[in-house]
Formats: C-alpha cells, sequence, structure tokens
C-alpha cells in the first residue's frame, strides 16, 4: 500500500497504487513486445532468441508476456508454432464494419479441406474414395489459391498421382498452434458436426501435417513446374 496526501488536510491516508505495477518492468519483456509489434508476420522463438541478449530464457518471457496481455484489448496468441499480437476474441465485433468479408466456400470445398487437414498425405483419387463423390478440378484449384493446401510429393502408385497437405497459411487462418489442435472425435460430436448414428468403427484420424515425404511418396520433379507445383530447380554450374 502507498501512502498519498488527502485533498481536504495534510492527513497522509493509504493507496493501491503502488501494487498496480511492477516497480520496474523486465527489459526482455520490452524488448519481445517491441519486436512482435514491428513484425509484418508472426515470429517463433527461435527468432526471437537470436534477437535477445543471451541467456535470455525465451519460453519464460513469452508466458509472462501472454499473462500481461490477457485482460487486455490485444492478446498475445501462438499460431503455427508462431508469435504474434491478436485482437481479442470477445472484441472482434468492433472491427467486424472495416474486415472484407471472404469468399465463403462451398461444401464441397469444405469437405475436401477437411480430409485433406485430417488424412494427409492424401491423393484425389483417395479424397474422393473418402467423399463417395467425384472431387472436381476446381474445387482444389481454389483451396490452393487460398494457399491453404499444397501438392507434397507423388504416390508410389500407379499413376503417380499428387499428394496433399496443409500449409501454414491454413493454421494461422484458422487460429491453430499446430494441425494436432484440430477437433477429435467427441469434440466433433459435441459441436453437433456429427449427428445420427455412426457407421460401426468409424473413427477421425490424428492428423499430421510431418513435410517429411513418406516411404510412399516421391518428391516433386522439374516437369511439375508447368503446373506451378515446384520451385524451379537452380541452374548447374
Amino acid at each position: 500500500m502507498g501512502l498519498a496526501k488527502s485533498l481536504d488536510d495534510d492527513t497522509l491516508v493509504e493507496d493501491d497504487t503502488s501494487n498496480q505495477f511492477p516497480a520496474e518492468r523486465p527489459e526482455e519483456l520490452r524488448l519481445v513486445e517491441a519486436l512482435l509489434f514491428a513484425a509484418g508476420e508472426p515470429l517463433d522463438e527461435k527468432t526471437l532468441r537470436s534477437r535477445l541478449p543471451e541467456g535470455v530464457d525465451v519460453a519464460s518471457v513469452m508466458r509472462l508476456l501472454q499473462a500481461e496481455y490477457a485482460p487486455r484489448g490485444v492478446n498475445l496468441v501462438r499460431v503455427a508454432g508462431k508469435w504474434t499480437f491478436r485482437t481479442a476474441n470477445d472484441l472482434a465485433w468492433l472491427l467486424a464494419r472495416d474486415s472484407v468479408e471472404p469468399k465463403k466456400l462451398s461444401r464441397a470445398a469444405n469437405e475436401t479441406l477437411a480430409i485433406i487437414a485430417y488424412h494427409q498425405p492424401v491423393t484425389r483419387a483417395e479424397i474422393e474414395e473418402i467423399r463417395g463423390v467425384t472431387v472436381s478440378k476446381g474445387t482444389i484449384d481454389v483451396l490452393m489459391e487460398t494457399g491453404w493446401i499444397r501438392p507434397r510429393g507423388r504416390r508410389k502408385a500407379p499413376g503417380r498421382p499428387l499428394t496433399f497437405g496443409t500449409t501454414q497459411a491454413f493454421l494461422e487462418h484458422f487460429g491453430l498452434e499446430a494441425i494436432g489442435d484440430l477437433p477429435g472425435l467427441d469434440e466433433l460430436k459435441g459441436t453437433g458436426l456429427l449427428e445420427g448414428s455412426l457407421p460401426s468403427g468409424f473413427s477421425v484420424p490424428l492428423p499430421s501435417d510431418d513435410a517429411t515425404l513418406r516411404d510412399d511418396e516421391d518428391p516433386l520433379e522439374p516437369g511439375d513446374l508447368d503446373l506451378g507445383l515446384a520451385p524451379r530447380a537452380e541452374p548447374e554450374e
């Protein structure tokens, strides 16, 4: 408790302003705060560590800063394994008038995106087998234009079809720290997305977006450049 003079006399009265803020804010909090506000995109802890004095416990700093911003209008959140400041969820309505309404995906695109997210790496034929209907090329094109899916490689199977997976932009758009944060079977039932009796043995797979190609996948080839699917190879000297 601090001491302050009354407006009417010289009597000293107690106040609690001294406990509202710490006497000295750790310098590393200010440094991280400045880096995140200046960054044009979320930053991972490795990048932050490279800009901070040696020996700073970045994980602890992030926990402290996140707690400090928790009751504010801007929160410190972690998406796709990186840190960034975002408007508090309960204040999103304030920005609704200024936001651009994105074009809504069709039901087919939403279902295809969900299948890719949970079953990646997955081919177009495998998506069709799961959905039970044909997937048009346009649906895949729309999802690629959003930047939420990408071709990973080619399946070691007749015709060597492309395999698809999600991107970091997918995680950032849906506010996920990792692909494993997607809702499981019980959560999907709780939201009403899965209603009625489900087939015997029905399950929701544990998703993984590990970029490492699997044993049944080959890397994309230079010939895929015509489709804009792979980075251009550097010329040999």
